[in-house]
């Protein structure tokens, strides 16, 4: 375990976990696919971390993502208050089989409670849906149990999935990924029990964004195929075409990671004919798919693949329209800086930058490649510009 001092920069914390199990950079670059320069270049900070990079390098060392990140940011979130609700869900999932229910109330009720907390992540109010999560978690359980078998019981199961997705989404993007594949775990076993085969198509997809982090790409790959599979039979309901259009996306970046570029346009140009189909942003089963999200995650493989310039004059000129939520901006903007910065543009990157912060504050604050990016420009700035400085310290990010 790496120590948790904020100081550190991804590139130190790679040294250092290299060193721990006895490599040179030589071994380290063989072992992740990665050129000795590269690696020579991210321990030394010349060169930003890519999330590609950091899940190769974490494989390699049998290290989790989160240690080579520093996550989660313990220092700020201190400094926020907290996070209320970890401590109770930590001690849910521990319990396991055992978890202990809480009288649920009426279903129509616990569903307008998981609607608002739902709608709380969307609007980037993270720590708050924490808060809620575990004792809404023991109320759908309680439910579960108090419902007859048959439809009731599916509906309750249905519903302790989708809690569980929830929960899955908002621990990860705080880094606890621990937590986030126990979440889907949950998920997985109340999807099976609820018979509804879009839920296990979800299920898939939730588990493929995991494997991003372990740079599992082939095993996620196979997941979306599961998740289009599943979703095969069924006919061109909303929820279903926001579920395959989702389940492109994901295929997008999953391709755009291992560098198939082709494959990762084509996930794209099918995802982009079903947002056109759609129209519109869809919530259903909380895919938030629709056709901004859609050029939004093109903007994303473009950066991915290796095209920061593409990424970044296409991510700029994007008309985001009014019904992507919130985070997704705050999230497409945070590339759109990476790409700026890789290009050398270090204005429009923390232009960028600022544009995440105002469409969502909260996750800007806790990404790691925001303050990877931030750090970077920072470094390559002799002279720091006030814009500059104060992103940097509103980030807490110690030079």
């Amino acid at each position: 375990m790496l120590p948790a001092a904020s100081g550190l920069t991804i590139g130190e914390r790679i040294a250092m976990a290299r060193k721990v199990v006895g490599l040179n950079q030589h071994a380290l670059a063989q072992r992740a696919s990665y050129s000795l320069s590269m690696v020579r270049a991210v321990e030394q900070g010349r060169e930003p971390a890519s999330p590609a990079f950091v899940a190769a390098v974490a494989r390699a060392l049998s290290v989790e993502t989160e240690e080579l990140y520093g996550q989660p940011y313990r220092d700020l979130l201190d400094d926020d208050g907290g996070v209320p609700g970890l401590s109770e869900l930590r001690t849910l999932f521990a319990e396991g089989n055992y978890l202990k229910p809480l009288e649920p109330g009426p279903a129509d009720e616990i569903q307008a409670e998981l609607e608002r907390a739902r709608k709380l992540r969307r609007s980037d109010k993270a720590r708050q849906t924490i808060e809620r999560m575990p004792v809404l978690l023991r109320q759908i359980s309680g439910l579960v149990e108090a419902s007859a078998p048959g439809e009731a019981q599916e509906n309750a199961y249905r519903l302790l999935a989708q809690a569980f997705a929830s929960t899955a989404q908002m621990v990860y993007r705080f880094g606890w990924m621990t937590l986030a594949t126990q979440a889907v775990d949950r998920m997985e076993i109340a999807a099976e029990k609820a018979g509804d085969p879009k839920l296990l198509a979800h299920a898939a997809q939730q588990r493929s964004l995991l494997l991003l982090s372990y740079a599992a790409y082939d095993t996620g790959q196979s997941l979306v195929e599961r998740s289009l599979s599943l979703l095969a039979s069924e006919p061109d309901s909303e929820s279903v075409l926001a579920l395959r259009g989702s389940a492109h996306l994901r295929g997008a970046i999953l391709r755009a990671r291992d560098k198939d570029a082709d494959r990762a346009r084509e996930h794209i140009a099918e995802a982009r004919s079903i947002g056109i189909k759609l129209g519109r942003t869809s919530l259903a089963y909380d895919t938030n798919f629709g056709p901004g999200n859609v050029e939004i995650h093109d903007v994303a493989v473009s950066l991915e693949i290796g095209d920061p310039g593409r990424a970044a004059r296409d991510g700029s000129a994007l008309i985001i329209p009014p019904d992507v939520h919130a985070t997704r901006i705050g999230h497409h903007w945070q590339d759109v800086a990476r790409a700026w910065m890789l290009s050398g543009e270090h204005s429009k990157a923390i232009a960028a930058l600022r544009n995440a912060r105002k469409a969502s504050p909260q996750q800007t604050r806790y990404h790691q490649q925001v303050h990877e990016t931030a750090r970077m420009i920072a470094l390559a700035e002799k002279r720091k510009s006030d814009s500059v400085a104060n992103f940097v310290s509103w980030l807490g990010v110690k030079l």
